[in-house]
């Protein structure tokens, strides 16, 4: 049988004060408990670790020995403590997010400064990523959660929806398309479209063949970064599509963007985690502190709709 805390606890605050009564008024227990803990220590130990005197007492010479073992212990034990209540109450801590290219350039490091105002000790790192591999980034333990748009679901990952948004069209100021009330996707063949490669373009035709069997689209020139997308739509090359989240990266290159429609198609995003992996305190609350960012967004279908 092991020695309990209280027990330790009584014999280094004896230890400290060399007298029953300040070690009894440190530890808030009467004279006779502080007593009581240490005769159950002698007890279960079988040897003596206090000499009793009338003016003091004194630790035996197996007492000495325990004492630097035992408050070390108890350091360690508080420290822990104190370190689990700090991550807590959202004191310190930090929270690894990966987030594809385009939304790590515009969305979330406004969540994360409007974040940091509120918990200015917690730490958020953020890992830029293609967004192809943020799921990887999450089931590794890199990040404890990623952002991403829809994809196949699996055993490992679980996904949470953190926001739906409509496609914009993009286009340079003085196109023709600006003075059209209405801007539909049959009107987006009539000029080059620069798309982007990979799934997002392949999951933006399957949603026009669901949606209008008979519209698709014929990229003029297929790029991997949207942002080389923008930079060609600002030297007049062509228009291109993207979501509402990246109006700052748009308004940067001195472009206009106007909903699309006829029909309105819209691509929601998750927040992913680890299924066996529970998130931290400060994980939790970046994760409600995003979520109630992007509701107040008036692109946020998922608030519309509700």
């Amino acid at each position: 049988m092991n020695p309990s805390l209280r027990q330790m606890r009584a014999l280094v605050a004896l230890a400290k004060t060399g007298s029953f009564t300040l070690a009894a008024e440190i530890l808030h227990v009467t004279q006779s408990a502080l007593s009581g803990q240490i005769k159950e220590l002698e007890q279960l130990l079988g040897v003596k670790v206090v000499e009793r005197t009338t003016r003091k007492a004194q630790l035996s010479e197996l007492g000495r020995e325990l004492y630097p073992l035992f408050d070390k212990m108890l350091q360690d034990l508080d420290g822990a403590m104190a370190d689990i209540a700090n991550r807590k109450a959202l004191k310190k801590g930090m929270v690894r997010v990966a987030a594809p290219q385009m939304m790590s350039c515009t969305l979330l490091p406004e969540v994360i400064a409007a974040y940091r105002l509120a918990y200015p000790d917690v730490q958020v790192k953020l890992v830029d990523c293609p967004v192809e591999n943020v799921s990887a980034r999450v089931f590794s333990g890199e990040v404890d959660f990623g952002i991403g748009p829809e994809r196949e679901p699996t055993a490992e990952i679980d996904a949470r929806v953190l926001l739906e948004m409509p496609f914009v069209l993009v286009f340079p100021p003085g196109h023709a398309l600006e003075q059209r009330e209405r801007i539909s996707w049959a009107d987006v063949n009539d000029y080059p479209f620069i798309a982007l490669q990979g799934q997002f373009t392949e999951r933006l035709l399957h949603d026009m063949h669901v949606s209008f069997r008979e519209l698709s689209l014929s990229p003029y020139n297929e790029v991997t970064f949207m942002t080389t997308a923008l930079a060609m739509v600002s030297a007049k090359l062509g228009i291109t599509v993207c979501l509402p989240y990246a109006e700052p990266m748009v308004k940067l290159y001195g472009l206009r963007m106007r909903l699309l429609q006829d029909p309105e198609l819209t691509r929601r995003f998750f927040v992913y985690t680890k299924n066996a992996r529970a998130l931290s305190p400060a994980a939790e609350s970046f994760v409600a502190f995003l979520h109630e960012f992007v509701d107040t967004h008036e692109w946020n279908v998922t608030v519309r709709g509700a």
